[in-house]
């Protein structure tokens, strides 16, 4: 499981799939949230702004990520 290193927390589920280059943009990270392509700690999430927090995990095109705070 890899780590996504965040520098402040709450932050918006799409915002890490668009800072992260897991896409190429803020509309297609919530395009893909959108269709339940994400998942957050084990679950399908459609929610694009979804609060993520220090610990939190997310699944995207078969890689899995562990949230932690810098």
């Amino acid at each position: 499981m890899q780590q996504i290193e965040i520098n402040r927390e709450p932050i918006e589920l799409f915002k890490i799939l668009k800072f992260e280059g897991l896409v190429d943009s803020g509309a297609q990270a919530k395009q893909v949230i959108t269709e339940g392509l994400v998942s957050v700690n084990g679950e399908q999430e459609t929610r694009k702004s979804r609060k993520m927090y220090n610990g939190d995990q997310l699944s995207f095109a078969g890689q899995d990520f562990t949230l932690q705070l810098a």
